[in-house]
């Protein structure tokens, strides 16, 4: 295969890729710090954590925040370019592919290929939902080689300075046989993530939502007690994301536990028995 250096593509846009605005992220570690050096140092990273506990909003803030760290004063942020996992991602969804225009052929990037030519951070969220196979193919990016093969192409493509392969996943969701490789898994640094304490939730939920501060401290006191219920038939925990739903609808005008049940009860199970459960802890917060 031929090895081909990033300088050639040095034409791609990448602005499309950038953030323009500051997004909202609340530290609650030292994830911030430790984000920073495995970009510095080119060492990718493994997000694992339940869902909407911020993760992708993570990878958005570092994103924005990395040309601080790096010196930069142009005020933009790394380009970032998100994949989606899903159980018929391939690896020419990645890598590329062959289109036809008429009686030609014309090759078209896919996400991670781009990311490499343009030095982005490529962020696969929930990349066990991917085929196992697809995932070989990150393993030249994540050591010292830097390097994706194009195998349709002929090519082994160098990762431009800049570039960071960044994955995430929900460790209690996945069954065994949706759980990473132990070949891929050892090639990341892992930061785990988790629901935050009370008063930093009840702030985070308070600027996503813009509703009273009373009334998120109270969706933050509900969230704890909806996550003791897991114990008795509830399979994951209420998100961060989904207490800030319910917090827009009573900013909203939505009387709080109409909100809570349409955004929080309803939107967790489908089971009768738990969601009583959740609405008796919903009615010993709220009023109405």
């Amino acid at each position: 295969m031929t090895i081909t250096q990033p300088q050639a593509f040095k034409q791609i846009a990448v602005e499309e890729f950038r953030l323009t605005e500051e997004p909202f992220y609340l530290p609650i570690n030292d994830e911030i710090q430790l984000f920073e050096q495995a970009y510095e140092r080119q060492i990718p990273v493994l997000l694992k954590g339940p869902t909407g506990a911020g993760k992708t909003r993570f990878v958005e803030y570092m994103s924005w925040r990395l040309h601080e760290h790096l010196g930069d004063k142009s005020n933009e942020g790394v380009p970032l370019i998100t994949v989606a996992c899903h159980e018929d991602l391939t690896a020419s969804d990645l890598v590329g592919r062959y289109l036809l225009e008429g009686d030609n052929t014309r090759w078209i990037d896919g996400p991670i290929t781009r990311a490499v030519k343009v030095g982005a951070i490529c962020y696969l969220d929930e990349i066990v939902e991917a085929r196992k196979d697809t995932t070989v193919l990150i393993h030249p990016l994540t050591d010292y080689r830097r390097l994706l093969p194009i195998d349709k192409r002929g090519e082994l493509l160098e990762a431009a300075d800049g570039f960071l392969l960044v994955m995430s996943y929900n460790p209690g969701y996945q069954s065994a046989l949706k759980d990473l490789k132990h070949s891929t898994r050892q090639r990341f640094i892992a930061i785990e993530f988790g629901y935050p304490p009370r008063d930093q939730e009840a702030e985070i939920i308070r600027v996503e939502s813009l509703c009273s501060a009373e009334d998120a401290q109270e969706l933050a006191k509900l969230a704890e007690k909806v996550r003791n219920l897991k114990e008795h038939g509830l399979a994951e925990g209420v998100s961060t994301r989904l207490l800030v739903y319910a917090g827009k609808l009573i900013a909203q005008g939505i009387a709080p536990r109409r909100a809570c049940q349409v955004a929080i009860v309803w939107a967790l199970t489908d089971d009768l028995e738990v969601q009583r459960s959740i609405e008796e802890v919903v009615t010993s917060i709220f009023e109405n």
